[in-house]
């Protein structure tokens, strides 16, 4: 049990949180496993303090929950189907094991499972945060497009009138240079003999 304590990080144990009826839970053979007990055993603790165990700290799995979750592995040498189903515990059902499982191993385990509760929680959050910031990002991207669509059509817009004007100035400077040279005329005054 001591190997097991050592080799139980944040992460192998993060792997072992679902989200079954919209709560974090362990399953109990997850359990089971990380603190060195066989389900059945566990499972007997439990129900020898079943009233420690009210419903929003351990419910147990309907078999469509089983099948659609995907989480629980058929073992191929016991044969296909489960015999019973497996119980989900709750953050305070975890906790509340610490209590019902009385080793000093339990109490360290159970230290680090709550402490990956919390990380999974913070996690959630942040992503949720991350999310909210990913949506406002994207509000101001779409409104910088629309933006970018406005002030090209004024550009456009700009333009061909620009192109107007410059057509006008040189038709303008075509009718100029289209008319026929006015003879100079002569210069008012008397000549001199120079």
């Amino acid at each position: 049990m001591a190997e097991n304590t050592e080799l139980m990080t944040v992460d192998n144990i993060c792997n072992r949180v679902y989200v079954i009826r919209g709560q974090q839970v362990m399953l109990d053979y997850d359990l089971a496993d990380i603190y060195g007990y066989e389900v059945k055993r566990l499972n007997e603790q439990v129900k020898r303090n079943i009233t420690r165990f009210p419903e929003d700290f351990m419910f147990q799995l309907t078999l469509e929950e089983c099948l659609r979750s995907q989480i629980v592995t058929l073992n191929p040498e016991r044969g296909k189907h489960l015999k019973y189903m497996p119980y989900a515990f709750t953050e305070q059902g975890v906790a509340m094991l610490s209590s019902v499982l009385r080793s000093e191993t339990a109490i360290a385990i159970n230290i680090r499972i709550m402490r990956t509760f919390v990380s999974v929680r913070q996690q959630i959050y942040s992503r949720q945060s991350i999310s909210t910031e990913l949506e406002a990002i994207r509000a101001k991207l779409l409104l910088l497009e629309r933006n970018d669509e406005d002030n090209l059509e004024a550009i456009n817009d700009l333009s061909e009138d620009v192109r107007r004007e410059i057509d006008n100035i040189y038709q303008a400077i075509a009718a100029l240079s289209a008319r026929e040279p006015q003879p100079r005329p002569r210069k008012i005054g008397f000549k001199t003999g120079q």
